[in-house]
């Protein structure tokens, strides 16, 4: 049995929280939320042709291989999950092996990481809801139409992870299998089309691919994974937690990954050295296969939900570890509870969700294009979660050998896992990208070093809060729930 730590909020004389559900969220639902983070149909909507540029007929391999990378960090954090059940997700995990400081830059890490991803996605969302009732016949264009799409959606994500986490993770559940089903369809089908010539055996040969371009490749495919460990956020909430939640996190990157080699592969079978040059190239394989006028919008509805998904979820993740920050007193100790009806950490979310709002709003205002907006911010974001798994594949070694477990996988793995984001994390930032991808970075260390002084100060007015840093977990949570 795990021990738990009683974090600083829960004091005889603290206010009364409700607490978090516990154990209403199934393996499905679990898996739900890791597919909806990740949001499979948006990346496969672009990042097969961004890798086939460099790559070529090793687009495949660039997916395989980082597939393999982001296995190697799930076993890193399944590791953890099969022995501690929290919702501070990795800022507890890294807890247990690197101590309050390491817990403390991941869960920041985390933060900025799920934070960008759903403020960046949401501009992906209006984007293609705004296309969606364009080829339906909706004459709603323009900033003002986008603006109010940013709202609308942003509103709408934010609501359903205020009124509970089974209705945001059945939400994203039923969105993101219609995207993957349309998308399924439309592959198959353009299979089938081509016949004989489905068969593309120069891209299992391997012959003159230029295995630089793979490497390149491998960074994008990597990011088109970013999220998939956010079950584990929900240790309270889940049932079975020890089992079910390191069972989402793998076979949900597994599976995902497979989907991503099988589109990668048929987006290059059928479109050839074009895949290259088209702007949409899911468009282009059903303009080229002969798909009905009706299916135009039906798989711009299906990207757009994919998009909305990733907004919803990463902020449930959000409100969760900041909820257990505000338990051991790290931010504001009214975080640290739950709306007494719906049980969802609302105080975080009723400021997380908005700011998402907000940041598409003023971009949008001064005239960025809503995809511009996905790029941008999802950049961000993920460099945050670069370090976070970084920062839990290195605990997990630590913690390992402190509990004297049997950790030789766990080395390889967690060897794997950092070099990888290393490498991800130099790719993104040498070459020096373009305007304003070369700031972004930047930004991200600011936010750092910002939260690194409000450690320091933890340290010198509250040093009992840092020696209570990661250590709140399923049992410690106070609350009906």
């Amino acid at each position: 049995m795990t021990t738990t730590t009683q974090a600083p909020a829960a004091r005889a004389d603290a206010p009364k929280d409700a607490g978090l559900r516990r154990g209403v969220m199934s393996g499905p639902e679990l898996a739900a939320q890791a597919i909806a983070n990740i949001a499979p149909s948006a990346v496969i909507a672009f990042t097969a042709a961004g890798i086939f540029i460099g790559a070529g007929n090793g687009t495949m391999l660039s997916f395989v291989l980082a597939t393999i990378v982001i296995l190697a960090v799930g076993y890193c954090v399944a590791v953890f999950a099969k022995k501690h059940a929290s919702a501070g997700s990795l800022y507890t995990y890294v807890a247990k092996g690197l101590g309050p400081f390491g817990a403390y830059l991941a869960g920041v890490a985390l933060l900025i990481g799920c934070w960008g991803i759903a403020a960046g996605s949401l501009g992906g969302s209006v984007s293609y809801f705004n296309q969606f009732l364009l080829l339906i016949g909706v004459p709603f264009e323009g900033v003002f139409a986008q603006i109010t799409l940013a709202i609308v959606l942003g509103g709408l994500a934010t609501l359903f992870t205020i009124r509970g986490i089974r209705l945001s993770a059945r939400v994203s559940l039923v969105l993101e299998l219609v995207s993957v089903a349309i998308i399924l369809v439309l592959l198959v089908l353009a299979l089938v089309w081509a016949g004989p010539n489905a068969w593309d055996p120069a891209q299992f040969s391997l012959e003159g691919v230029p295995f630089q371009g793979v490497a390149a490749g491998m960074v994008l495919g990597i990011l088109g994974f970013v999220g998939f460990s956010s079950a584990d956020a929900l240790g309270r909430e889940a049932k079975n937690p020890y089992k079910a939640i390191p069972r989402a996190i793998m076979w949900s990157a597994l599976g995902v990954g497979v989907l991503y080699v099988f589109s990668a592969y048929t987006q290059i079978a059928i479109l050839g050295d074009d895949l290259a040059t088209v702007a949409s190239p899911l468009e282009a394989i059903s303009a080229q296969i002969g798909m009905p006028a009706w299916f135009g919008p039906v798989l711009t509805f299906g990207v757009g939900a994919s998009f909305f998904a990733v907004v919803v979820a990463p902020l449930n993740v959000v409100g969760r570890i900041i909820y257990v920050m505000g338990k051991e007193g790290v931010v504001a100790e009214r975080f640290g509870r739950t709306h007494e009806r719906h049980l969802t950490p609302h105080r975080v979310l009723l400021v997380a969700g908005p700011a998402a709002i907000v940041l598409d709003v003023v971009l949008l205002a001064i005239g960025v294009h809503p995809m511009d907006i996905v790029v941008w911010v999802d950049t961000y974001g993920t460099y945050g979660y670069m370090v976070a798994y970084a920062l839990v594949a290195i605990a997990c070694v630590v913690y390992t050998r402190r509990e004297k477990m049997r950790n030789g996988l766990v080395w390889v793995c967690a060897t794997v896992a950092v070099v990888a984001m290393v490498y991800v994390f130099f790719a993104n930032v040498w070459p020096v990208p373009a305007w304003p991808l070369n700031v972004i970075p930047y930004l991200f260390l600011i936010t750092m070093v910002a939260a690194l002084a409000w450690y320091l100060h933890l340290a010198k007015r509250r040093p009992e809060v840092i020696a209570n840093i990661g250590n709140t977990e399923t049992d410690a949570l106070e609350g009906v729930g």
